[in-house]
C-alpha cells in the first residue's frame, strides 16, 4: 500500500499551504488593528472625554456648530477647515469614501468598526451640509414630515424623474 501524499508545506511555518490559505483572516484583522488609524480610533473610543455633554442626538447639532465655526479659518489648524477649503467635490469624495468603509464594516459584521465608521460618515455629512448651507433643522423638519408615513407611500408621492 502506498503512503498518502502529503500536502506541500511552507518553509516558514511548516503548515500545509491549504491550511495557511484558510486562516489569514485573524492575522489580517490583527494586522489591521495595528495600523496607526486603527490605534488612534481605539484610543479615541477608550479615552474618557472630560466634561463632555451627554451622548444624545443633539451631539449632531453641536458638531454642526463646531464645523460651521471652522469655515474660513486656517486649514493648517483644523481638519474641518481644510476639508471646507478644498471644495465640495473633495468633501463629497471624502463622504463617499467613509460611506463605503461603513458599508464594508456592516457587511463584515464588525460592530465596533461600524460604530466608528458611522461617526465618520455623520461628520463628513455635516461638513457637506455646512459647505452647501444646509441647516440641521432643515433635515430634522424633513424627517419629521416623513414620520408616520410608510416608506413605500413616501416614495410613491415623490415627483417622477423623467430620465428614470
Amino acid at each position: 500500500m502506498m503512503p498518502k501524499p502529503s500536502k506541500p508545506k511552507t518553509a516558514k511555518t511548516g503548515t500545509p499551504k491549504t491550511a495557511r490559505k484558510a486562516a489569514p483572516a485573524p492575522r489580517k484583522a490583527a494586522k489591521e488593528a495595528e495600523t496607526p488609524r486603527a490605534r488612534k480610533k481605539a484610543a479615541a473610543l477608550a479615552a474618557p472625554v472630560a466634561d463632555a455633554p451627554p451622548a444624545t442626538s443633539d451631539v449632531l447639532d453641536r458638531l454642526f456648530a463646531v464645523v460651521s465655526s471652522r469655515k474660513g479659518t486656517d486649514p493648517s489648524i483644523s481638519h474641518s477647515a481644510r476639508l471646507l477649503s478644498r471644495g465640495r467635490r473633495k468633501i463629497a469624495q471624502k463622504f463617499g469614501e467613509e460611506a463605503v468603509e461603513c458599508l464594508i464594516e456592516a457587511v463584515a459584521g464588525n460592530t465596533g468598526e461600524l460604530v466608528s465608521e458611522s461617526a465618520d460618515v455623520l461628520y463628513h455629512l455635516i461638513v457637506m451640509w455646512v459647505d452647501a448651507g444646509v441647516q440641521p433643522a432643515d433635515i430634522w423638519a424633513e424627517l419629521r414630515r416623513r414620520e408616520g408615513t410608510s416608506g413605500i407611500a413616501e416614495k410613491a408621492a415623490r415627483p417622477r424623474d423623467p430620465l428614470a
